[in-house]
């Protein structure tokens, strides 16, 4: 069902070429003398931000409550959004394709959603704690464009939501280990810091404070192997079993590791021939790369879907998990009986405000088509990035899922260590630690660079375009990416 922002699919080993030959070779990143220019925007235009960020760190760790805010040289202050623009405190404007991290599909603050929620505050505020009906209004659009999530179970956030779905699939198959793709981010519980960012790095890299029992029941396997995914299946059912494979339905870190188009019908296959349930996580795709969902895309009916982001139409608490009601039904609201149950809760979870932001925006994306448009300005936004790279004969990769548009300068995290066991993953990571780390902070000096040209992306990698990102606004950005690139030189860096 529904109407799909992407027209075309590439292939995952053409895009994979593409990356690996980027980390074959040196890093090309902004000219020292222009990075001084950089650096003298926000010491200049970027005061009021610099002054409110830097007091920030007293009270914050960090300076910043959300990760995607921690850009170099200093998080910038926003304080309007409208559409396809952000403003600072300091009065700069900025093209926006950060999204909010991709929830805003319509453009930031969309009318429609912004009144409805302003009058539905004004009856009845933001929280009860007792039934809305726009609780039953959320879980019959979502099932109106997804049909195969039979029911719906509204929660907090994305994180809340696997760790209910991953519940909940314990349950059903009475088995207890978890399937995951190397790289693929699944929020931040115990179990799922595993193999963050970069395949093979299981536990190593972000992992801090995590007792190892916490995700021994954890696997990781390498994005888009059946093979291995078919013999770490095989392999569980020595030890127990497996309860759940959970991938991204457009590869690991929104695909920025590629799969092909089959790939998710084949897990499919594989979790039927192994009588384990199967996870999508569309925190980021649903109804944001068409109505349908990745799941209407790819013609793959998941057991359970874990929504986010767009579920909430922008607005906070933005959770769930959908699919069949057999599963769902686990997670029944109510005092505890003695039968089983995955038990789920949160206070501000499904709350008026956020149900009925995500009812609106929906049927707002619907109405207007958004996902479409948005591709299409993503398709637009790629091609014109993929021209001034041949311009300047840089070696960037660049490429989209729609509106998911991938803009790879140093393939930072497009190194894969993936092994079935440990050591070799680790040892591997470990010679590669230092280039990573070039690469990391050569995207980050990029970022800044797009940010001092009014251009504000996801870590200067990734870019959301929306129903906002006109044409106009695509020639604009363009122009600014232009001047960026004209600063580009190549180093000895990264090798």
């Amino acid at each position: 069902m529904g109407e799909y922002g992407i027209k075309n699919w590439q292939p995952a080993k053409e895009i994979n070429e593409a990356l690996n030959k980027l980390t074959s070779q040196p890093i090309y990143k902004i000219t020292k003398e222009y990075s001084k220019e950089v650096m003298g925007y926000f010491d200049t235009k970027c005061k009021q931000s610099k002054e409110i960020t830097t007091e920030a760190k007293k009270y914050i760790p960090g300076g910043v409550q959300h990760n995607l805010a921690f850009n170099k040289p200093f998080p910038i202050c926003i304080t309007k959004a409208d559409g396809a623009y952000l403003e600072d405190k300091d009065g700069n404007s900025y093209i926006d394709f950060l999204q909010a991290g991709g929830p805003t599909i319509l453009g930031s603050n969309y009318p429609a959603v912004r009144e409805g929620v302003i009058k539905l505050i004004n009856e009845c505020g933001p929280v009860t704690g007792l039934f809305h009906e726009a609780e039953l209004m959320l879980a019959k659009e979502i099932n109106k464009h997804m049909p195969n999530v039979e029911m719906f179970r509204m929660l907090g956030s994305g994180t809340e939501s696997v760790m209910a779905a991953l519940r909940v699939a314990r349950c059903a198959t009475r088995k207890k280990r978890i399937i995951k793709v190397g790289g693929a981010y699944h929020g931040w519980s115990d179990q799922m810091v595993y193999g963050l960012k970069i395949p093979g790095s299981r536990a190593f890299l972000e992992s801090h404070g995590i007792p190892s029992k916490c995700y021994a029941l954890t696997d990781e396997v390498r994005p888009n192997d059946l093979n291995m995914l078919e013999k770490m299946l095989r392999l569980n059912k020595l030890r127990g079993g497996t309860a759940a494979v959970i991938v991204e339905p457009v590869g690991p870190e929104s695909g920025t590791r590629p799969i092909d188009f089959d790939y998710n019908k084949n897990v499919r296959a594989l979790c039927d021939k192994y009588n384990c349930l199967f996870i999508f996580d569309e925190v980021v795709t649903g109804f944001r790369i068409g109505t349908g969902g990745a799941q209407g895309y790819f013609g793959v009916v998941p057991d359970l879907t874990i929504f986010g982001k767009v579920v909430a139409g922008g607005y906070p608490a933005a959770g769930g998990v959908g699919g069949k009601k057999e599963y769902v039904s686990a997670m029944s609201a109510g005092v505890a009986t003695i039968m089983k149950r995955a038990y789920v809760g949160g206070t501000l979870a499904a709350n008026p405000l956020s149900a009925f932001a995500g009812y609106t925006a929906i049927k707002a994306i619907a109405e207007t088509n958004a996902c479409v448009k948005a591709g299409e300005a993503g398709d637009k936004l790629t091609a014109g990035l993929k021209s001034l790279v041949t311009k300047y004969k840089l070696p960037y990769a660049v490429y989209n899922q729609g509106s998911i548009v991938h803009l790879e300068c140093t393939a930072a995290m497009s190194y894969d260590f993936s092994s079935m066991f440990m050591p070799k993953s680790i040892l591997g990571l470990l010679k590669k630690k230092k280039a990573i780390m070039e690469r990391k902070d050569a995207m980050e000096e990029m970022g800044a660079a797009y940010t001092a040209n009014g251009i504000i992306t996801l870590a200067g990698s990734r870019l959301y375009t929306s129903m906002a990102t006109t044409d106009e606004v695509v020639k604009e950005a363009l122009n600014r990416f232009d001047k960026v690139f004209s600063h580009v030189e190549k180093t000895e860096l990264g090798l």
